[in-house]
């Protein structure tokens, strides 16, 4: 998620921070070139982790835990520090956004919400049961299946979770955003159908797959409710990062992932690679000038009519080996696994 707060901050920068998704006040200014991020142990444990892994190019740089205000953050790089005026994407990966073990404990002890109700039903009205309704109230795991069912997230193994375009304000109106077409859409919109940037976000994609499935770390942790930030700006600099890793999970001694084969109650796959094999293919597909247009004609705002929605959804590709190959697309071509950015 990207949680930083819409301020400019007194050490010069040539963007305000923004805040897409989150809770708000999860961040504070650090140092120059730094933010300052709430404590959390497991996001502290992943991050730790991950400065000795291969994957290190690809997250953040952790530096040290600090207290302001009797409060404990987590110091790290500020990723946007080096761009000018950026556009930035928020996309959760993975195909649930939450743990297992939520699920169990909503099961034992299932505690109602309002404050989802109240979100699903400004959503889509329809959706609450009859005893929901008269409840007001829903639980989080609901709440939760149903956000993933109605964006891409159970479709593609991943969704938007917000935009912003350069001085432009925050869109999280993707709520509903939930196919191909419409992703591919969004998608281009973001880049305003720049191939310079299309084509950096692709190889700095490829290269986080390919080190991914040699990663020992990404073996044997769940990644749950993390993200892929996408950063680039008016000078055509661009690159992709893997950040939020609050509920990443480290598994039991001997077990291991294979993030692409669908989740079962119980085998914790998190559907991440697998998303991000649908997502490569996309921006592919935007590369290559084959987007698919939404229809305009539509009962509801991301452009998909439900009683057509049998002719424009498009399955995910089913990918063996997870690596769909671009005739004739120089973006295929010398990925170079040390290189920390495309820019």
């Amino acid at each position: 998620m990207i949680h930083w707060s819409p301020f400019v901050q007194a050490f010069k920068r040539k963007y305000p921070w923004v805040q897409l998704a989150g809770h708000q006040g999860n961040f504070k200014a650090g140092e120059a070139g730094t933010i300052l991020k709430k404590y959390a142990p497991k996001e502290k444990e992943a991050l730790s982790l991950l400065m000795r892994d291969i994957l290190r190019p690809y997250v953040p740089e952790f530096q040290k835990e600090v207290i302001r205000s009797d409060e404990r953050f987590i110091q790290m790089q500020d990723l946007l520090a080096d761009f000018d005026t950026p556009s930035v994407m928020d996309l959760k990966m993975g195909v649930r956004t939450y743990l297992e073990e939520e699920l169990q404990k909503a099961r034992t002890k299932p505690k109602l919400r309002r404050d989802m109700y109240q979100k699903m039903i400004e959503v889509d009205p329809n959706e609450p049961t009859p005893e929901e309704n008269k409840l007001k109230a829903i639980t989080k795991p609901r709440y939760m299946q149903w956000r993933e069912n109605a964006s891409s997230t159970a479709s593609l193994g991943f969704r938007i979770e917000g935009i912003k375009i350069g001085e432009g304000a925050p869109d999280k109106d993707f709520k509903t955003t939930r196919y191909k077409p419409q992703v591919g859409v969004a998608f281009d919109k973001f880049v305003n159908s720049n191939k310079i940037v299309v084509g950096k976000y692709i190889r700095r994609l490829k290269a986080i797959r390919a080190t991914l499935e040699m990663s020992p770390f990404f073996k044997c942790h769940e990644l749950i409710g993390s993200s892929l930030l996408f950063v680039h700006d008016k000078n055509d600099s661009a690159s992709v990062w893997m950040i939020d890793f609050g509920k990443t999970t480290r598994l039991s001694d001997g077990k291991y992932l294979d993030h692409r084969i669908p989740w079962i109650e119980g085998n914790q796959e998190d559907g991440y690679l697998w998303g991000l094999d649908n997502l490569i293919d996309i921006w592919s597909d935007i590369y290559n000038g084959q987007i698919e247009p939404v229809l305009e004609e539509s009962n509801n705002e991301n452009g998909i009519d439900s009683k057509d929605s049998t002719e424009t959804q498009v399955n995910a590709k089913e990918v063996p080996n997870g690596k769909p190959e671009l005739s004739d697309d120089p973006t295929q071509k010398d990925i170079n696994l040390s290189t920390p950015d495309e820019r």
